[in-house]
């Protein structure tokens, strides 16, 4: 393929998430002003006001971008016990899509997000469990303790085990805090790898169309499972259900 058509495609796929990014903006703005009316209401009002801001989001990125994406094992989910999701971190993209792929969540997250105007007022509507990376021990023990209290209370809880948003094909270190939760918690873990950033890279503007697939697993029941257990198993799902590269010029939103 020449240079110019190269150039020609990207500019294309430049000036649509630019189209993109304009309706998330400004959708952001609107939900998240308007949420701070809930606060006084119950977890499943608010997240049921706010999450309709996600699921938009990932049908404007179709509309706009043509990202589509398919789900392989939804069968797996059991919508009637909340369970805790350990999925695969590579795009902003997941954080919208498992909202319209899962039942009601939360995130473990940076605190720092909670501070971002606009962005970080929807967010606080989720009742995430902000964490300060730095603190180490302290860290981990919110996610046990906050993460446990969310599943009793029939929230599901997604936790990317790696940390941070890592590129396509590259392998972060899996870390202990998922598997201490899980072990703590004794709820259904489900695994889910995915190749979101083949079409939304990690740090990059521009958004490639294609299809991303997910992956759900079966659900997991950790008794008897210790921390380093749980995190081999999670490690090679993640890393065998996420390198895979499907992008196409085609799909569907099931």
């Amino acid at each position: 393929m020449s240079n110019i058509v190269l150039k020609g495609q990207y500019s294309v796929w430049f000036v649509r998430s630019v189209f993109y990014t304009l309706g998330e903006v400004t959708s952001m703005v609107l939900f998240s002003v308007l949420g701070q009316v809930l606060q006084p209401f119950s977890a499943s009002i608010k997240y049921r006001f706010i999450h309709y801001w996600a699921r938009f989001c990932v049908l404007w990125l179709r509309w706009t971008c043509g990202v589509h994406y398919r789900v392989h094992g939804r069968e797996h989910i059991d919508p009637k016990q909340a369970g805790l999701i350990l999925a695969r971190h590579e795009s902003t993209w997941e954080t919208f899509a498992f909202q319209a792929i899962f039942p009601q969540q939360t995130f473990v997250l940076k605190r720092e997000l909670l501070k971002v105007p606009f962005f970080g007022w929807g967010l606080s509507l989720l009742e995430p469990i902000a964490i300060d990376r730095g603190s180490g021990r302290q860290a981990i023990k919110q996610v046990v303790e906050k993460g446990t209290d969310r599943l009793d209370r029939g929230i599901w809880v997604v936790v990317f085990p790696e940390g941070t948003r890592m590129p396509p094909g590259e392998a972060g270190k899996i870390k202990p805090g998922a598997a201490m939760l899980a072990t703590k918690a004794q709820k259904p873990v489900y695994l889910v790898g995915h190749n979101a950033g083949q079409c939304w890279p990690k740090g990059r503007f521009v958004k490639r169309p294609g299809v991303i697939d997910v992956y759900i697993s079966p659900p997991m029941d950790v008794t008897g499972k210790s921390v380093s257990e749980i995190n081999q198993l999670t490690e090679e799902w993640l890393h065998s259900h996420s390198a895979i590269d499907l992008i196409s010029e085609e799909g569907e939103v099931p």
